[in-house]
């Protein structure tokens, strides 16, 4: 840590290999729409990345409702990857986007090997998108739906088919839903991965006690918001040591800047804000803020002298 004079300001911009960011905080995919549906509260380009809606090979409608119930400190969600597909992603979403000027992740979901390699081969020629990130808790239909995510060999496999089709960085989004999530972070090193970010939400489930019924329409669930957090600050540690120099991006749960301290310390390069953005839809710039005043706070020059500091 160099250290701060009294009347300068720590640099926010953030490398992640050959990904720029403006600044460490993005806003995570699912929870943010397509990219312009929170510009009533701020301009979106004022934000470091912004990871867009999962997109997968054909349109798809989604599970049936009952989609979402509010848990203690924490939202289910049983969406089922409601997309637009590619067709009309390429056609209707990416001109929406021009105007924002922050790093955009397309984030990419299939049931095959295939379906990843095309969506990485035809999202390479979209100049507005700076790297892709993979969805692999996607069921691969040819090992009876395990998700990706769930083998390493899989996830190693999925990384290697996106890696290969594209010219984009590809960064894999890990589900906690596994034994060791060090393996599962060497895996996609392994496939070529050019970064990680982690966590993807946990396995869950809620009965209605009055009707003896799942609330959710699909049974079971994805658990976010900050009841997983705790659980997220400790997997991104466990990554950071088994990839130390991998880029990685670290959420789970973050509504406010010490949340986001607590992944940068533990060895995010940065963070993305998920649930937290129906919470509060000015989170992402509450937190940039925090994240500031904190590093001047602290003497931290850079947000690369803040990942990892953690002591002890």
């Amino acid at each position: 840590m160099n250290g701060l004079s009294t009347c300068e300001r720590p640099a926010l911009a953030v490398s992640l290999g050959p990904v720029r960011l403006k600044n460490p905080v993005a806003v995570a995919s699912g929870c943010y729409g397509y990219g312009g549906n929170y510009r009533e509260f701020y301009d979106p380009s004022r934000l470091g990345g912004i990871f867009l809606k999962c997109v997968t090979p054909a349109e798809r409608p989604g599970n049936a409702p009952q989609r979402l119930v509010e848990t203690p400190s924490g939202l289910l969600n049983a969406i089922g990857l409601q997309n637009v597909g590619i067709e009309r992603f390429l056609r209707e979403i990416v001109p929406a986007i021009e105007g924002i000027d922050t790093a955009f992740f397309a984030n990419i979901g299939a049931d095959d090997l295939d379906g990843y390699a095309m969506l990485a081969r035809r999202l390479s020629d979209v100049p507005k998108i700076a790297a892709i990130e993979l969805n692999i808790s996607c069921p691969n239909v040819k090992k009876g739906c395990l998700a990706f995510g769930a083998d390493p060999e899989s996830a190693r496999q999925a990384t290697q088919a996106a890696v290969q089709s594209s010219r984009l960085p590809v960064f894999v989004k890990l589900s906690p839903n596994v034994a060791n999530i060090g393996e599962m972070a060497q895996a996609v090193a392994e496939g070529g991965a050019a970064g990680i970010t982690a966590i993807n939400t946990l396995l869950g489930m809620a009965i209605d006690v009055e009707t003896r019924r799942p609330k959710l329409a699909n049974v079971t669930g994805g658990l976010s918001g900050p009841a997983i957090r705790p659980v997220a600050v400790r997997m991104v540690w466990e990554i950071r040591k088994a990839v130390p120099d991998l880029p990685l991006i670290g959420m789970g749960g973050i509504l406010t800047w010490r949340d986001a301290i607590e992944f940068l310390l533990a060895g995010a390069n940065a963070i993305a804000i998920g649930t937290g953005n129906f919470v509060n839809p000015m989170a992402p710039m509450d937190v940039l803020q925090g994240i500031e005043d904190y590093m001047a706070q602290h003497g931290f020059a850079s947000v690369a002298e803040l990942s990892g500091a953690m002591e002890g």
